[in-house]
């Protein structure tokens, strides 16, 4: 991924953070998703009152890129105002897997700070039923 793309998924993730609905924990985080096609989705988490309802931003921006027909995942950026970049749970880290085990990605702070790696290192053993 060159660098200008990789700026914009950062960028897309970390501006899509704004829109976050995270009343009880005030944890906001927001994802962009680049696909093969070239379009970026991003989402951002929604939280509920019945945790276990609570949407990942990460899963936000995969449902949106579903949605509109594009399932060819390339690279995926995550933002968080936290002291190190966020990383994804571990059922967004499944969801991932479903379409690109081997997915991209860039996890960043609002510091400036960025760690860059890929689902399969994440996620050495995903779930499969073959």
């Amino acid at each position: 991924m060159n660098a200008s793309v990789k700026e914009a998924l950062i960028r897309a993730a970390i501006d899509v953070r704004e829109n976050s609905y995270a009343p009880y924990s005030g944890f906001r985080v927001g994802a962009a998703l680049l696909t093969l096609n070239g379009c970026i989705f991003t989402g951002c988490n929604v939280e509920n009152v019945a945790y276990g309802l609570t949407v990942c931003a990460e899963q936000n921006a995969i449902c949106k890129a579903i949605s509109e027909g594009d399932n060819e995942f390339l690279a995926m950026a995550i933002a968080a105002d936290t002291n190190e970049p966020v990383m994804p749970c571990g059922a967004c880290r499944q969801i991932m897997g479903e379409f690109n085990p081997e997915l991209d990605l860039v996890l960043v702070n609002l510091k400036g700070k960025i760690i860059e790696s890929s689902l399969s290192i994440l996620l050495p053993s995903l779930f499969k039923m073959d």
